[in-house]
């Protein structure tokens, strides 16, 4: 594996890393402004990422072989991706982020584990769509440039710096040291490049089913969106601030994949 794919599949977790050290540079945990603008452009760079970096290079590359049928591995996949998370939401202990009260040290402790693995689960699509580009991108696969594998890695690293901040800004305003607290909220990324690598690994097995993998990906990302990001961006107050910054995140992906892609 080369320097650029390195790269690559580390981008994401720097982002989450820088986002957790946030801790360090706020003495107060977020306002429930600044929550509901970080989930809001969090969920719109994850849309326009599945559209732009997913769903269109699977519907192209299926293209030669299935012709007009060229939707069929980008649904498939789809559907397989949000019937992935459903199972992995039923088995894994879950949290909407702001679901339940915490009373007592028992209660906090309990929210501040299923609050980690949520954000944990979620990033295990991240890094499994940046290792499927890099995989068909080390291939030699045509429908892949390197730009367009390093705007999906950018474009999460981007939505990961607000998570790795939702991670450990709780966590410290409920009496964790700043150093655990970014602990946590870093280690939440580690899936991301480990998925990453797995996926490269077994790449002889991916490869010829990219299309379904990349839809799969991007079924997995918008499961998470509207089952964990949106009702965040709605709940309580500043409903309208999430909505504004869904808009600013999708409109930087799109710019970053359109661009850096073309």
């Amino acid at each position: 594996m080369n320097l650029a794919a390195w790269i690559g599949i580390l981008i994401p977790f720097a982002g989450t890393t820088l986002g957790a050290a946030t801790v360090f540079l706020m003495r107060r945990g977020m306002s429930p402004f600044l929550e509901r603008a970080a989930t809001g452009f969090a969920a719109g760079v994850m849309v326009a990422a599945s559209v732009w970096s997913l769903i269109i290079p699977a519907i192209d590359m299926a293209g030669e072989r299935w012709g007009t049928w060229a939707f069929v591995p980008a649904a498939v996949g789809f559907w397989l991706g949000i019937l992935m998370l459903l199972a992995l939401d039923r088995l894994i202990p879950h949290l909407h982020l702001h679901a339940e009260e915490a009373e007592g040290p028992r209660a906090k402790l309990r929210r501040s584990t299923l609050l980690v693995l949520s954000v944990t689960l979620h990033n295990i699509p991240e890094g499994m769509a940046v290792g499927v580009l890099f995989a068909g991108l080390l291939a030699g696969s045509a429908d892949i440039t390197l730009a367009g594998a390093f705007a999906l890695s950018v474009g999460i690293a981007i939505q990961n710096f607000p998570e790795g901040a939702i991670i450990s800004m709780p966590l410290r305003a409920e009496g964790a040291s700043r150093r655990k607290a970014f602990a946590y909220g870093a280690l939440s990324g580690i899936v991301e490049p480990l998925g990453a690598l797995l996926t490269i690994a077994a790449a002889a097995l991916f490869v010829p089913i990219l299309p379904f993998c990349l839809a799969l990906s991007a079924g997995a990302m918008i499961y998470v969106v509207v089952e964990e990001l949106i009702p965040e961006t709605a709940a309580g107050g500043h409903s309208n601030v999430g909505t504004l910054f869904f808009a600013v995140g999708f409109t930087v992906m799109m710019i970053l994949d359109v661009a850096l892609g073309a």
